[in-house]
């Protein structure tokens, strides 16, 4: 296969824009949420060190193994396995990989949605005006089953996508080279108001302070999917952004420079959240309830609560964005590559589809509760499938296809450019995708399966 460049209009324009978006697309509720979740739950420190780890011996070489087959191919997720791949049936885990993205949509939309509630509630004052722990647990629930209330948000959450989206590869830079540093410097806000309250110390100890008698197995896979799933791997995300990639871009370097930026965000989300948590006498093990129902009684101990309030709420709602723009952008440029769609009737008909995967979705907390899947609502089924099963398989499935079947020269080529970078990192990544990364997810897999 002869590589060649695509047109200068669809490709990411300058080294910024790669680093804006794909950190944009692996920043998402993950960090800023799960992470401090999962932190608080698996003793902290020593679950920090973990994830760090993992991310650097596992995640990256993931991320490389996606921009080398996005980069080479030029192509969306199935067709780069075609072109890798003329013999065998690898293109499945192309298609696989678009499922996943279309069914992450469904789910992850409904809880941007409430972002955008609680955003509006915390720009009028509403959400933090003499706010109890029981009122905010009945406003909470009242909203989530409430018919009409999610699917506006969710309507006005897939708009925002859509206006972003038809632009092409320009659009989703622009917005993210806006978007990103807005995200960074909320965060520092944020840190810089957490490291003045009277607990700090306790937060960051728990947080910073490995106790290593914490670590079991259990917590070691947590933290391992932690890495995996914040980075965003498994469904083709880098694959569909890299081919957007200049042949200057520096494959390596910029993984780990994504890496590391993205793990910034979850280790900020926990300077934010801890001292908070031990501050006002809440248990760092809240879980699901830590963002829509303890933040906001959080706040109304703040000075200027609403605008705290808000800051967290946008903060949100611009991971929640960026993150669903790239998994769109899985879709879309598949319709368009191999169906041969105009970008605007790609966008349309992705937007449609997802909307209304997302409105069963958001119905599953409300009037179809009732009707659930192997005992799984809707909303619980789509992450369960693409959590659980689509994105470490497809992880796992990549890794395996870039370290073993993919021509050794293509990957080096890649990871090189052609040459003219230094082969030492390449030969690790090369080793990690054969030996450590398979092994690691498949670990990972057996485990969101339940079989250890």
């Amino acid at each position: 296969m002869t590589h060649k460049d695509p047109p200068s209009g669809r490709l990411f324009s300058t080294r910024l824009g790669v680093l804006a978006t794909t950190v944009g697309s692996s920043v998402g509720l993950g960090n800023i949420w799960r992470f401090p979740y999962e932190a608080g739950t698996h003793g902290g420190g020593a679950f920090l060190f973990c994830y760090l780890i993992f991310t650097f011996l596992i995640g990256i070489p993931v991320v490389c193994s996606e921009f080398v087959m996005g980069r080479y191919t030029r192509s969306d997720v199935s067709g780069a396995y075609r072109k890798l791949a003329t013999r065998g049936k690898w293109w499945i885990m192309g298609y696989l990989g678009i499922l996943g993205a279309v069914l992450i949509i469904g789910f992850y939309t409904v809880v941007a949605g409430w972002t955008l509630e609680y955003l509006t509630k915390s720009l009028t004052g509403e959400l933090t005006a003499s706010a109890t722990s029981a009122d905010l647990h009945v406003r909470f629930g009242s909203f989530i089953t409430s018919t009409w209330q999610p699917i506006l948000w969710i309507i006005v959450f897939m708009g925002l996508n859509y206006f972003i989206l038809i632009k092409g590869a320009a659009g989703i830079e622009k917005v993210s080279n806006v978007l990103m540093p807005l995200l960074f410097l909320i965060l520092i806000v944020f840190c810089i108001n957490s490291l003045m309250l009277p607990k700090t110390s306790e937060g960051l100890q728990f947080l910073f302070t490995p106790d290593f008698s914490a670590v079991t197995p259990r917590m070691l896979l947590s933290a391992l999917g932690q890495s995996f799933f914040s980075l965003s791997l498994g469904i083709g995300c880098m694959t569909t952004y890299a081919s957007y990639f200049s042949d200057k871009i520096h494959l390596g370097r910029d993984a780990a420079i994504m890496a590391i930026l993205d793990t910034t965000v979850a280790t900020l989300a926990g300077i934010i959240i801890f001292p908070a948590v031990f501050t006002y006498g809440f248990s760092p093990t809240a879980g699901p309830t830590l963002v829509f129902e303890v933040f906001p009684e959080i706040f109304v101990n703040f000075a200027g609560g609403a605008v705290w309030s808000t800051l967290f709420f946008a903060l949100l709602a611009i991971a929640s964005l960026t993150s669903t723009i790239s998994m769109h952008e899985i879709v879309i440029k598949f319709l368009t590559d191999k169906l041969g769609m105009h970008r605007r009737s790609a966008t349309l008909l992705d937007i449609g589809v997802t909307t209304m995967l997302a409105v069963l979705c958001a119905l599953s907390f409300g009037k179809l509760q009732n009707i659930t899947v192997a005992g799984l609502t809707f909303f619980n089924l789509f992450d369960y499938l693409a959590s659980n099963i689509i994105m470490p398989l497809g992880g796992m499935i990549c890794s395996i296809f870039v370290g073993w079947v993919v021509e050794r020269k293509v990957v080096n080529d890649q990871l090189t450019n052609h040459g003219t970078l230094r082969a030492g990192f390449s030969k690790f990544i090369v080793f990690s995708l054969r030996y450590i990364a398979p092994l690691a997810i498949f670990v990972i897999f057996l485990n969101s399966l339940g079989v250890i």
